[in-house]
């Protein structure tokens, strides 16, 4: 691996690609340091320190705590998150954004990223409202009136609008995608207070210390079975037909046809997450609800909470993988070259054995997926000691780092073969 990096390091564009995005992540925790004006940042740490096992709780691990210390980027890049969430979900409902999404080439992407980034603006617009009306409801202003609302909400929506561009950035002249290194890195900046704070938590009950060598034993499992369902593929066998051209003599030969078994990566999990934190947003604007019945219906160690969280899940996995894999084009390309699964005559036969073999492996990975984020939060629920520690957040937290570190080296490992080094994985 050091190796590799080192060779990595010698090519001059991976350089600058490692320099750049090393630079935006700096920028990015440097923004998370600058606080907003007009805000008791002690009282809303205090605040959010009695709320931590709770979906805005995970919205603050998603945003590397900037959301409890009210800095620049407290949206994080939730705001984006949910507008590419309703303009895809959108796509599919819209006629005319579809044929835009997939026939309109070069420019049609460019215009479904041009509505994405206003509709990013004006649902940072609408959660920072909701955040401002939180904390004024619980006397956390220093200074009350329409300039101070005026100033939090606008520093709120800039910040998540840079952050946007900056992750946009990274993706187009970095490593990785953007927006995935921008919330890997809010989840990783937390890892020194966890472990401060477990060591802390062990002294002053050391009968206590076997819950977080299991919880420990546990991530490290978790760790190691999202590597191998995530690099898991299913094999189809494909033959290709002998063809001759002129006097040459193309095809023959036997190759396959893989297909992921986690095909939609870490991105379900995200969505989720995403989309069941909203009703915490909601809640906002709601003063009755922000401590009422509503807001502990959807606490992270709620039955409600965790259904919806694995139902969403399951969704999405089956949303992306439909998506990005078309078994009907995929039939029609192996039929143009000339290529068959044995056993099954080219066309709609294939296309229909390619989504049967879709339709399950995708049941598996989303059910893998759902059943990770979903175990932590059960036991955080029975055991007051695992709640304590974070343990409900620390599951979808260790899915969403494992998943985009798996990406990012994928991405890196691909840039090498290209140059012939050898990468990570081999």
């Amino acid at each position: 691996m050091l190796q590799t990096i080192r060779n990595a390091w010698k090519v001059e564009d991976l350089r600058k690609k490692f320099l750049f995005t090393l630079f935006m992540i700096l920028l990015y925790r440097l923004g998370n340091a600058v606080p907003v004006p007009y805000i008791n940042v002690s009282l809303l740490s205090q605040y959010f320190d009695s709320i931590s096992n709770t979906v805005l709780g995970l919205y603050n691990v998603m945003s590397g705590s900037s959301f409890s210390q009210a800095t620049i980027f407290a949206l994080s890049i939730q705001p984006y998150i949910n507008a590419s969430i309703i303009i895809q979900l959108l796509a599919i409902a819209i006629p005319s954004l579809e044929r835009l999404s997939k026939e309109g080439g070069e420019e049609g992407k460019r215009k479904i990223e041009r509505i994405t980034r206003y509709s990013t603006v004006g649902i940072a617009l609408l959660q920072g409202y909701a955040y401002y009306v939180l904390i004024n409801r619980y006397g956390m202003l220093n200074e009350t009136g329409i300039w101070p609302a005026i100033v939090i909400i606008g520093t709120f929506v800039a910040g998540s609008s840079l952050l946007m561009w900056m992750g946009e950035q990274i993706t187009e002249f970095g490593i990785g995608n953007g927006i995935s290194i921008i919330l890997f890195v809010s989840i990783i900046s937390r890892l020194p207070n966890t472990i401060v704070s477990t060591v802390q938590n062990i002294i002053e009950a050391p009968s206590t210390w076997w819950i977080y060598l299991l919880m420990v034993i546990g991530a490290l499992a978790i760790i190691v079975l999202i590597v191998i369902v995530t690099n898991a593929e299913r094999r189809i066998p494909v033959q290709y037909s002998k063809r001759v051209v002129g006097r040459k003599v193309y095809g023959g030969q036997s190759t396959h046809l893989p297909l992921k078994v986690n095909m939609s990566g870490v991105l379900p999990v995200i969505f989720a997450q995403s989309i069941a934190s909203l009703p915490a947003t909601i809640a906002a604007f709601v003063p009755s609800w922000s401590d009422g019945w509503f807001i502990k219906l959807f606490d992270t160690d709620t039955v409600t909470y965790m259904v919806i969280y694995f139902l969403l899940i399951v969704f999405f996995s089956y949303f992306y993988s439909t998506v990005q894999f078309n078994p009907i084009e995929v039939s029609n390309n192996l039929r143009k070259n000339g290529g068959y699964i044995p056993g099954f005559r080219p066309g709609k036969p294939t296309s229909d054995f390619i989504a049967r073999v879709l339709h399950k492996i995708t049941l598996f990975g989303a059910l893998y997926l759902a059943i990770i984020a979903i175990v932590p939060l059960i036991v955080a629920a029975v055991s007051e000691t695992a709640a304590n520690s974070g343990l409900s957040i620390g599951g979808t937290s260790l899915i969403i780092v494992v998943g985009v570190a798996l990406e990012t080296v994928r991405g890196l490992e691909a840039q090498l073969i290209m140059r012939n080094y050898k990468g990570f994985l081999e």
